[in-house]
């Protein structure tokens, strides 16, 4: 606490005092900043600027266009990425004629049996 005079000042009042005074500061900027108001900018935008180029109907179209075939073969690329998936799933997944199935399992009994993939991606053992 703070004694001034007779009058004991707490931190909270100090507290209390400095944002009065610069919530005060504020208010009085805020007024004497007053000037003419802004104009829009929209406004001021000539329509004929040389060298810009502004688009026709054809060239909007155009763009559109390309716009599809972009986002077409993205998602071809995305479902080209899945099949991979699908098909790195298969070649690491390696079946045997017992039913069990593992990536690193190697054979340990003879090597008869011939382990190949048929075309509709099943494994198929000879």
């Amino acid at each position: 606490m703070i004694r001034i005079g007779k009058t004991c000042i707490s931190s909270t009042m100090i507290v209390l005092i400095v944002a009065l005074v610069l919530i005060g500061t504020m208010a009085i900027a805020s007024i004497l900043n007053m000037e003419e108001p802004i104009e829009s900018s929209i406004d001021n935008i000539p329509q004929e600027i040389e060298g810009v180029w502004i688009p026709t109907e054809d060239d909007i179209e155009y763009q559109d266009s390309m716009w599809q075939i972009i986002n077409r073969t993205q998602k071809d690329v995305d479902i080209i990425k899945e099949d991979i998936e699908d098909i790195l799933y298969k070649l690491d997944r390696i079946e045997y004629s017992d039913g069990t199935w593992d990536s690193i399992r190697m054979p340990i009994e003879s090597d008869e049996e011939v382990m190949w993939i048929g075309g509709n991606g099943d494994t198929i053992w000879e």
